[in-house]
């Protein structure tokens, strides 16, 4: 049996709806799926960003241990109801947001006057509750983008001094579970197979959470690796919705072609010896990274990676 650690893959997504989606991954080495689904799971619940109300202003109102004239509920009840809503911000920039509702009834999330960069998620949400046909409720908010739990202390936004600061929590990941149960890949049979559910709130979805997620580990322990890389064995089994080629399988021109030397491509010396001084010597090592790691290598520009991306074309891979 190779002593290489095999790469897993995600095997199996089971969608069971929109805000719902359980991933099995495997195959495993011996205790890694322990290792990769409390990893993921930290991950998930702390630092996916998401976007919500941090501070608000209701028109003739100081502070939020009062009532609004002609409104059902007190300011700390409109301040709870504030903090469930959810956001899809397209951007970084704050976004004020203003609502105006005049008139008897429930005034909901989709009362709120959007711009283009931002959409409500839970536009059913319960704000407050007008009760006077002449009540009418005026409220200007401050939507921020961030990753998990933010505190009013830790808060950035400029505010005025008629404006209410809101604790925040970011997360658009409700709650994450897995169990690890134990797999065999022909007379392999002490592999783990890590089952992971993630639920989210709908601002986004459980996959883009989940590779999220799995980005931010790589990127992490990719900066603690340095230039040191560990040989892995090909996966043991096929991904979900992807056909994967082996290379047991590819013909001999094609292995031949991602084998071939960098100083055969007939590149530029300057790009060139950018990919060998960063230990990149062949084609299949050029493929192991994407454009963003590739941009960041030492001396390698936007220019080299356009240069490198129309050989690739001009060599059809």
């Amino acid at each position: 049996m190779s002593n290489l650690i095999h790469t897993p893959g995600v095997v199996k997504v089971d969608e069971h709806n929109p805000f719902s989606s359980t991933f099995t991954i495997e195959p495993l080495h011996s205790g890694y799926g322990m290792t990769l689904g409390n990893s993921l799971r930290r991950v998930l619940l702390s630092s996916i960003s998401g976007a919500v109300i941090t501070s608000f202003k209701i028109d003739g109102i100081s502070h939020e241990f009062t009532t609004v004239k002609g409104v059902k509920e007190d300011v700390v009840d409109i301040m709870m109801n504030l903090k469930n809503i959810r956001f899809r911000v397209y951007g970084e920039e704050l976004q004020n947001l203003r609502l105006v509702k005049q008139g008897k009834g429930p005034v909901t999330a989709k009362d709120i006057s959007l711009n283009a960069d931002v959409e409500v998620v839970n536009p059913d949400q319960l704000i407050a509750t007008i009760d006077d046909e002449k009540g009418k409720l005026v409220i200007d908010m401050v939507v921020e983008i961030g990753r998990g739990y933010r505190t009013i202390e830790e808060g950035t936004a400029k505010k005025g001094s008629d404006m209410i600061a809101l604790d925040a929590v970011f997360t658009p990941v409700l709650r994450v579970r897995y169990k690890v149960e134990n797999t065999r890949v022909g007379q392999i049979t002490d592999l783990d197979k890590l089952i992971l559910t993630v639920d989210t709130d709908g601002s986004i979805s459980p996959s883009d959470a989940f590779e999220e997620a799995a980005a931010i580990l790589v990127s992490q322990y990719t900066a603690l690796a340095g230039k040191t890389r560990i040989a892995a064995s090909p996966s043991l089994v096929q991904p979900a919705d992807e056909e994967l080629l082996n290379e047991d399988d590819m013909i001999g021109e094609e292995v031949t072609a991602l084998n071939t030397s960098i100083e055969d491509l007939n590149l530029s010396a300057r790009t060139t010896n950018a990919l060998i001084n960063n230990d990149i010597h062949t084609i299949k090592d050029l493929f192991s990274l994407n454009d963003a790691e590739l941009k960041d290598l030492k001396g390698f520009g936007s220019k080299a990676l356009d240069e490198v991306k129309d050989k690739m074309a001009e060599l059809e891979l």
